[in-house]
């Protein structure tokens, strides 16, 4: 599976941008889908992740009620829709796959996603 992430750029405080994470290969819909950034001199860390039946998501705290996170199987794409950005927002932004089946959660862990997407830089001024 291939992944290429898009939309990032540069936004004042209390802005919003839209990423998005095409794949290609693979059966987009056995993937659980994840977003984790990077911000400078900090370790990646999980910003939200979508099961694969889209049934079920889970956000972290810090962008609870921010951010909205979506699919379209059917166009193999998964959707970032980030709201009141703040300055801590500012980061690299990585979509990323996990195989699972379908009992299985969706994972805050990185190292249990296979596949993973280059990557948008998010910039966002006070």
């Amino acid at each position: 599976v291939q992944l290429q992430a898009s939309g990032g750029g540069l936004v004042q405080a209390g802005g919003f941008l839209r990423l998005s994470c095409a794949a290609s290969g693979g059966t987009f819909s056995r993937y659980t889908m994840g977003w984790f950034r990077q911000a400078p001199g900090k370790e990646r860390e999980f910003v939200v992740g979508i099961h694969r039946n889209g049934g079920h998501k889970d956000y972290a705290d810090s962008v609870k009620g921010r951010f909205t996170i979506s699919r379209d199987n059917a166009q193999k794409t998964v959707y970032l829709q980030m709201d009141s950005l703040r300055p801590e927002d500012t980061a690299v932004y990585y979509c990323a796959a996990d195989h699972v089946i379908l009992s299985v959660p969706i994972s805050r862990n990185s190292q249990d996603y296979d596949y993973w997407g280059q990557g948008t830089l998010v910039t966002v001024s006070s």
